[in-house]
């Protein structure tokens, strides 16, 4: 029978070696899970990005419009909704919802309910933008997720599922 073949280290697997080597005292072995799911994640917002950029938007810019195109009609939410729709801070979310704003995606109005507060709504240009954009990044999701076999997606979506519970613990519940 023939010799089989040794595959070659990924950089995660050359980092382990090398800290193996240096402390043999510690167990590096959790480092082959964090550090290639960490790689992945680089990746996978890498090729995420590229649809962005597509519609001039930044990853946080296309998370607003998202979250204000899910609010259903008609398209709007307070900032303070919009941050915890997109976990993020209000003061990152004024920034985000005043360049927005400039290119006229999303427009801000004093609450009906509330003077002092403010609503962000789409924009028609708005609306129609993130449709584009949004079905153009599922069909880029697709395509990341087909490398996977239909098996390994389920599984790995049900892996992924279960340790972001445990991670994340008992609180309420955030969007994602």
């Amino acid at each position: 029978m023939g010799r089989m073949e040794e595959q070659p280290l990924d950089r995660v697997a050359r980092i382990q070696a090398e800290w193996r080597r240096e402390r043999p005292d510690v167990d590096v072995s959790p480092q082959g899970v964090i550090g290639r799911l960490h790689r992945l994640a680089d990746r996978l917002t890498e090729h995420l990005c590229l649809v962005y950029d597509r519609y001039g938007l930044s990853e946080g810019e296309f998370d607003v419009l998202c979250a204000l195109r899910r609010a259903g009609e008609p398209y709007e939410r307070a900032p303070g909704e919009l941050a915890a729709h997109t976990m993020v801070t209000t003061g990152a979310m004024t920034k985000r919802v005043d360049r927005l704003e400039r290119a006229g995606l999303v427009t801000r109005r004093r609450s009906a309910d509330d003077r002092r507060g403010r609503i962000v709504a789409l924009t028609t240009p708005g609306r129609e933008l993130i449709d584009q954009a949004f079905a153009d990044h599922m069909r880029n999701e697709r395509h990341l997720v087909d490398l996977l076999s239909p098996t390994e997606a389920r599984a790995l979506e049900t892996l992924l599922t279960a340790w972001l519970d445990r991670v994340e613990g008992p609180g309420p519940p955030t969007d994602a």
